[in-house]
Parts: structure tokens; sequence; C-alpha cells
């Protein structure tokens, strides 16, 4: 099973980035210019998601946002994955 990371961890894995503690989440929003530029960066999310098997929620609103939940469920909380695959989701913007 993969190790939840301490409070302390995740806090300090969050002090230089744009992302967000929401519970036993990681949250961020972009915003684009246009409704075809967020659904690109959605595909680009998707494919590095697929490439690693582990998958953001992607909330897609107001034409040009787009916001990503990071968790890993199976392990019940936040793991090193979420902040591995959070950076890479960052240089899909």
């Amino acid at each position: 099973m993969t190790q939840l990371l301490s409070d302390d961890d995740i806090a300090a894995r969050l002090a230089d980035s744009d992302w967000e503690r929401d519970g036993d989440e990681i949250v961020r929003e972009w915003k684009f210019d246009d409704f075809a530029a967020a659904m690109a960066f959605v595909n680009r999310v998707a494919e590095r998601a697929e490439e690693a098997n582990h998958h953001p929620d992607i909330l897609l609103h107001g034409w040009n946002k787009v916001r990503l939940s990071l968790t890993n469920h199976s392990a019940g909380g936040l793991t090193e994955q979420d902040f591995v695959m959070a950076a890479q989701f960052d240089a899909c913007a």
C-alpha cells in the first residue's frame, strides 16, 4: 500500500506551489483564453493521467476555467504520487 504523507510533508510540498489543500485533496484552478484552450489542457492532462494510471477529478466550468483535484483514493489521502502528478499537470498548462 502507498504511504500517506503527513500534514507537515503536505504543507512543505505546497509552500512553493499554486496548488492548495482541500481536506484529503490538493486542488488547483487554471483560467484560459477560451473554451478550446481549456479543452486542449484537459486533453493533455488526460493523456498524462492515463500514462501514470493516476486520474484527477476534472471540472471544466465557466467556459474557460479548469479545476483539478488530486488524491489517492486507494490509499485514503495524499501521497507522493499526487504531488508528482500535480507537477506533471502544471507542465501541461
